[in-house]
């Protein structure tokens, strides 16, 4: 067991890893940061081994990327985390994403919360045993999450307040599989960035890039389980909503914002 408050890991970006216009893709890159995420609660002695036999572990509740360049194939880059704060519920990590020589590329931000993998519900951190010199209070130089709007369906016709979205693409329904879950039996972080990313063209992403990604889950996402996804588009804003088809119940609220690469 260590106590390292700021945890690094060094990696090389291969091509195997990147997404069509040659950076790193944004579902490794999330999973790159639960990885590192999952390392250093791990050498603090908090990690989900620590808590196998209480059949608890760790979950994102909310997660932030913000990214002004993306590291290249055959680049070599950084990524640190850190602990900003800690409740009784929660915990805010957040993270840095530098280049080899250690010059920031991007930040995330992330909230998580400890399941109990039983009863399905908030088990909270009473029981965890965190050094306090291990809670740095470093915030990252990025907004935080947001609140996410409520997004209808094109052809809504109810009434709605003046801060909901109206949809301005169809719907699009998806089913979850057997590829889409995890060590948990639920729908993985990353199959959610994927779902997200596949409402757009090639054409989109070749002319556009993600500047920042927020997620907010609200309940697992399970087998079998059929989901209607809305999309809502304002510019380069785009506004997602993901709930169960047969009952409408939410899982999942999102924002996505892009700009134009720069071809220079």
């Amino acid at each position: 067991m260590s106590n390292i408050p700021v945890f690094e890991q060094t990696f090389f970006l291969s091509a195997g890893e990147t997404n069509a216009e040659q950076e790193i893709a944004l579902p490794l890159l999330t999973s790159k940061i639960i990885d590192i995420a999952t390392a250093h609660a791990n050498s603090l002695g908090i990690g989900n081994p620590s808590m196998e036999s209480l059949g608890c572990g760790w979950v994102l509740s909310r997660i932030a990327i913000e990214m002004e360049r993306y590291p290249r194939v055959n680049e070599t880059y950084r990524l640190s985390t850190w602990i900003e704060s800690w409740n009784r519920h929660f915990s805010v990590r957040n993270f840095r994403i530098a280049d080899a020589e250690g010059n920031p590329l991007g930040h995330a931000t992330s909230v998580w919360m400890v399941l109990n993998t039983v009863t399905r519900e908030n088990a909270g951190l009473s029981h965890l045993s965190l050094a306090p010199d291990m809670i740095t209070g470093e915030a990252c130089p990025m907004a935080r999450p947001g609140r996410h709007a409520v997004i209808v369906p094109e052809d809504f016709e109810g009434e709605c307040a003046a801060s909901t979205l109206r949809a301005t693409t169809p719907a699009v329904e998806y089913t979850f599989k057997y590829g889409d879950l995890d060590f948990y039996r639920h729908v993985n972080t990353v199959r959610y960035v994927n779902l997200l990313l596949n409402r757009f063209t090639l054409e989109e992403m070749d002319s556009t890039q993600v500047a920042r990604l927020e997620m907010a889950f609200m309940r697992e996402g399970r087998y079998g389980e059929t989901v209607r996804l809305l999309r809502s588009d304002d510019g380069f804003h785009t506004s997602f909503a993901l709930s169960d088809a047969a009952t409408g119940t939410a899982l999942l609220s999102a924002a996505l914002v892009r700009r134009p690469r720069n071809f220079s």
